[in-house]
């Protein structure tokens, strides 16, 4: 430490014990760096340690939704399904933390409720929820986009006489839901997966329903040791072609427009993306989520799909969504649609019949009473923002995170914000994160802030802070990557809308992988080109540098 300078507890302190915090940690172990993870939860996985839900499971393919930056890693660990659940999810992420002795340096059960940044020391106080506190020069927020569950405001919940759990926060013991009445409210993701497996074992299921979502069929089957022998043989060449796709997914992608195909044509491709299987269905034609007419082909042939599936007629014509498809995140299903078909499922169009209030016996909506013993809440979470604005974040000059991003969330390349030193943001708003393979994003945010940290002590360098001037040319860049896309054009989690109050503001960046990872070479190739540099010298005292 050089004369002058203020002590603090570690190089870096990391927030987040999910797959970005654990391979954030990793990295700057390796680099020599002092790092800690502190951690809200009794243990690690992050989104995965916490959604428990039945029939939870990625909609990535397990090959492709896994860590890359280990070889060896990559050639010992064998998924047993094409769509990993949770909790062999979760098992990958123990052996990760015990393969690489990551345990020592993660504090659990606690959770970070305020970071401040010392101006003068340049020096981050975070503040956990039992008053510990740990500085370090610089913080990591690796809190994940969808860890802050949303819960409804709905009159009377609290006198409901039975249980009530979030899809987001599963008891780990699990639900019991044999000879059961349950309510599920939502049909997002997590609804899609959960009701068909609740459905087998409760004696009624009542399902509410706001808006009907779009799900394909995940086609999900056990994987063959031969098929992972010849994914591990050329793995390295798969993962290089992927990077290449604006997802970060190597999907079966064409560059074919639907609106050139015939109609004859493009029934045959989707009827194939079908019977496939899995998100590769939005990769049929290059212009399903640009092309208004393009898109309505692709979601015409679902809502065939969902009249042919569903044998009443009213509940299909109910199950039909109206926006685009992919506007919001298209869902992977397990047998959806045919679970409508079971005596024991009954759909609620909430948006013809509002709910009103929970009672002590169940859901009124409509001015009818659902009797039921259990209810789900599958309301999704706030997305992008939520975990970072729960945090009371002050930077420079008392600046609050909070005060900055009250008319929507603003960062330079996801990354960084402006007045906020030394702190990195993994897959942060602006970055294309959830429209992304997110496990192959966060390892580019992570890389790229670990090679910062190490070009950063090798000048000198006390602090790094995001221009204003290129925070605002980075926001209207992403704002107008949104406008080529049919997804800005919902009333989904990408802006928002799904919480009351939230400004609504399309959050990922839909660039795609490719350019955005272009652009953060070059920006560190520039010397890190839109960031103010902040030198210190023990005698001369701190000054600014510009970037080389």
């Amino acid at each position: 430490m050089g004369a002058g300078e203020v002590g603090h507890d570690y190089d870096a302190l990391i927030v987040g014990a999910g797959f970005a915090g654990l391979y954030m940690l990793h990295r700057l172990r390796q680099a020599g760096f002092r790092a800690r993870v502190l951690e809200a939860g009794d243990g690690i996985g992050g989104v995965w340690f916490w959604n428990r839900y039945p029939g939870a499971r990625c909609d990535i393919e397990s090959t492709q939704y896994s860590y890359q930056f280990s070889p060896e890693l990559e050639q010992e660990w064998c998924w047993s399904e094409r769509y990993a659940t949770q909790a062999e999810i979760l098992s990958y992420a123990n052996h990760v933390a015990d393969r690489f002795d990551l345990r020592g340096d993660i504090e659990l059960e606690t959770r970070v409720v305020a970071a401040r940044f010392d101006e003068r020391a340049r020096i981050w106080q975070l503040t956990s929820q039992d008053g510990r506190q740990f500085s370090s020069r610089f913080v990591i927020m690796a809190t994940g986009c969808l860890s802050v569950p949303t819960w409804p405001r709905i009159p009377g919940i609290s006198s409901f006489a039975g249980e009530v759990h979030h899809t987001g926060t599963w008891p780990r013991e699990g639900v019991g839901f044999e000879g059961k009445r349950v309510a599920v409210i939502g049909t997002g993701s997590s609804a899609i997966q959960s009701i068909p497996v609740i459905a087998r074992e409760a004696r009624h299921v009542t399902v509410f329903q706001r808006t009907p979502a779009y799900t394909v069929p995940a086609r999900n089957i056990a994987l063959p040791p031969s098929v992972l022998t010849g994914i591990k043989a050329i793995y390295r060449q798969l993962r290089a072609r992927a990077k290449q796709m604006p997802t970060g997914v190597l999907f079966d992608s064409s560059t074919e427009q639907a609106t050139e195909a015939s109609p004859e044509r493009r029934a045959r491709e989707y009827e194939r993306r079908w019977q496939r299987g899995g998100l590769t269905f939005l990769s049929a034609y290059s212009d399903i989520l640009t092309d208004a007419e393009a898109n309505r082909t692709a979601a015409d042939f679902v809502r065939a799909k969902i009249r042919g599936i569903v044998k009443d007629p009213a509940v299909a014509e109910r199950l039909m969504p109206t926006t685009p498809i992919g506007a919001k995140r298209l869902c992977v299903d397990l047998g959806y649609y045919e679970t409508f078909n079971r005596e024991n499922v009954t759909l609620v169009d909430v948006s013809a019949a509002p709910i009103e209030r929970i009672s002590e016996g169940g859901v009124v909506a409509g001015g009818a009473l659902h009797a039921c013993d259990i209810i789900v809440l599958a309301t999704g979470f706030d997305a992008m923002t939520g975990a970072l604005m729960r945090i009371d974040i002050e930077g420079r000059g008392g600046l609050s995170l909070a005060q900055t991003w009250a008319a929507g969330p603003r960062t330079y390349l996801g990354l960084a914000i402006h007045g906020f030193p030394n702190l990195f943001t993994i897959t942060g708003p602006g970055s294309p994160s959830v429209l992304t393979n997110m496990l192959p994003s966060i390892e580019q945010h992570v890389e790229w802030i670990a090679d910062c940290m190490i070009v950063l002590r090798q000048r000198g360098i006390a602090a790094i802070e995001a221009t204003a001037d290129a925070e605002n040319a980075w926001v209207a860049h992403v704002a107008e990557e949104a406008r080529h896309t049919l997804r800005a054009v919902g009333s989904s989690w990408y802006v928002g809308a799904n919480v009351p109050g939230k400004p609504q503001v399309f959050m990922p960046y839909a660039g795609g992988v490719p350019k955005y990872a272009q652009t953060c070479e070059e920006v560190a190739a520039r010397g890190y080109e839109g960031f103010a540099l902040t030198c210190t010298d023990a005698a001369a005292g701190p000054r600014e540098e510009t970037p080389a």
